[in-house]
């Protein structure tokens, strides 16, 4: 039987969220136990440094600009192919979470053709009551830092039970009762650590404040950032936080971290308990980061990419047997890789346009090169209104700070694109300053004027031009019939042959989907030699 697949997917996770990247304050034993045994790529990045352009990507193999996702608001449609189609035709029996950010809910044929089953949970007797700390007003210091702490626990081991807790037994339960004659194909989407910062105290007390790695500064003005980051440092007033609310943010987002590691450990534990872990494939990836204290901001932005939003874990561990060079992998690679990497571990072909490019051969042989560049891109045109999604803002609402920007037309939701390479990092910007960064050095200070960096700077520029030629349309694999049939029947006719004949070629031609000079070409193949 072919391999089953499971797709563990956290919200809004960085890369060093996890001890085995280097951070000595993380607390993810499961995932550096993954990573021992598969691959962890630590220069993965997403496509869009939001949820929905993300997802849409790397369910596709396509760029954001490729197909229009670019927005939080606009969401798979029903003439779009993805991963989950291309698993079902292959006879894989499909099963996602409900948190997808991906499919539009109005079109439930459109579901029901790609998924067997969604992940349902039941709520408890009592409802899940959301934590919701007095947060003073919007004035007050701290309002739009996203902290909203510890969690009073609720359950006997210490835990407030949420969502993301009933997902998890939800796929569990999914693993345990699947059918047995066919291999699955399961997406977990988890909610977590996406904001607002806040956990129980058992996972909290995991977290050693004492060794959080040197952040990045506060953004000034002269470190030449886009008009949305320095926006949103004055919006947030994070100029006022300090640097204990600070620390406290960071080491509480690490908990939330270390929350779904053991999350995935208990996934982990179900696939040995039923015997399927070996022939199993688990991969392990965020849709995009968070700024968790970096550049002195929370959250995220749609137009801005530096590491710790764009830098995110891709963990995959194989089915047994697969050739495998096993540890940190630092070959630069990209969300859109999953469709393609996915299809040659359940040994299949992906029928329709995509970007994608499997990431077996180097994770067989670290020396193995991937990609030259990888790249990341959002924000919109001046004057697309349905792409700044600012309805019914108000100051009470803590992503005001950024809605309120993205409503504006001075370029502070510009359109951008980001090329990274091993070593530099260009974004695009086209109502504002471009950005260039030597990533060997540091990611604080734009260097897009520095002389020194002319001859890169065209260089990565040259790239970019080249990535848009190569990926700027998906042509359809399928091809178009070009005779409609009341004009295939009436060049049969006129052949001369008798009506039965002339019917029953009509019938056999459409049948088959092809022209009559393709008929003829197939029938001159098969029983005419030359």
């Amino acid at each position: 039987m072919k391999p089953n697949i499971i797709i563990i997917n956290p919200d809004q996770m960085r890369a060093d969220g996890m001890g085995h990247l280097g951070n000595p304050a993380a607390h993810t034993p499961n995932l550096d136990a993954l990573a021992a045994v598969g691959v962890s790529f630590s220069s993965a990045y997403c496509q869009s440094p939001v949820c929905v352009p993300s997802r849409c990507s790397f369910f596709t193999g396509l760029y954001p600009h490729t197909n229009g996702h670019r927005t939080m608001g606009h969401l798979m449609r029903p003439h779009e192919e993805n991963l989950f189609g291309d698993m079902k035709k292959a006879g894989y029996y499909t099963v996602s979470s409900d948190r997808g950010d991906l499919m539009a809910g109005q079109y439930p044929k459109y579901h029901k053709k790609l998924i067997d089953e969604y992940l349902r949970y039941k709520w408890p007797s009592k409802p899940i009551k959301h934590f919701n700390p007095a947060l003073g007003e919007p004035e007050s210091e701290g309002y739009y830092s996203f902290l909203n702490g510890i969690i009073p626990a609720k359950q006997p081991d210490g835990t407030a039970r949420n969502t993301d807790d009933l997902t998890v037994r939800a796929a569990i339960r999914a693993i345990k009762k699947r059918p047995k004659n066919k291999p699955f194909f399961v997406f977990t989407g988890l909610f977590y650590p996406h904001p607002p910062y806040q956990i129980e105290k058992k996972y909290y007390d995991l977290i050693d404040k004492s060794k959080l790695p040197e952040r990045i500064p506060n953004i000034k003005d002269a470190d030449g950032k886009p008009l949305m980051e320095r926006g949103l440092i004055d919006g947030m007033r994070a100029g006022e936080w300090g640097e204990e609310r600070v620390n406290e943010i960071r080491a509480v987002y690490l908990a939330m971290c270390a929350k779904v590691d053991e999350q995935v450990g208990q996934i982990i534990e179900a696939l040995k308990s039923e015997g399927i872990y070996d022939n199993t494939a688990v991969l392990f990836f965020s849709d995009h980061g968070d700024y968790t204290g970096d550049f002195g901001l929370v959250e995220k932005a749609q137009n801005c990419f530096p590491e710790c939003l764009v830098n995110v874990p891709l963990l995959i561990k194989p089915p047994k047997n697969t050739p495998l060079d096993s540890g940190v992998n630092d070959s630069l690679a990209e969300l859109t890789d999953i469709c393609a990497t996915v299809a040659d571990m359940a040994g299949i072909s992906i029928e329709r346009s995509h970007f994608s490019k499997s990431l077996l051969p180097t994770m067989a042989d670290k020396a193995v090169p991937h990609r030259e560049y990888v790249c990341c891109e959002g924000g919109r045109l001046p004057g697309e209104a349905h792409c700044s999604e600012y309805e019914n803002i108000n100051p009470r609402d803590r992503y005001y700070p950024r809605l309120k920007l993205q409503s504006c037309e001075n370029g502070e939701h510009t359109k951008a694109v980001m090329l990274r390479t091993k070593r530099y990092k260009y974004i695009r910007r086209l109502q504002e300053t471009d950005e260039f960064y030597d990533m060997e050095k540091d990611e604080r200070f734009n260097l897009i004027n520095s002389p020194e960096y002319a001859r890169q700077i065209k260089e990565t520029e040259t790239l970019m031009l080249d990535l848009f030629i190569s990926t700027c349309d998906a042509v359809p694999a399928d091809i178009d019939e070009r005779t409609p049939r009341e004009y295939l029947w009436n060049n049969i006719t006129a052949l001369g042959l008798p009506p039965f004949t002339g019917k029953l070629l009509t019938g056999l031609i459409s049948l088959t989907g092809k022209t009559v000079s393709g008929f003829l070409n197939m029938i001159k193949k098969k029983f005419i030699k030359e």
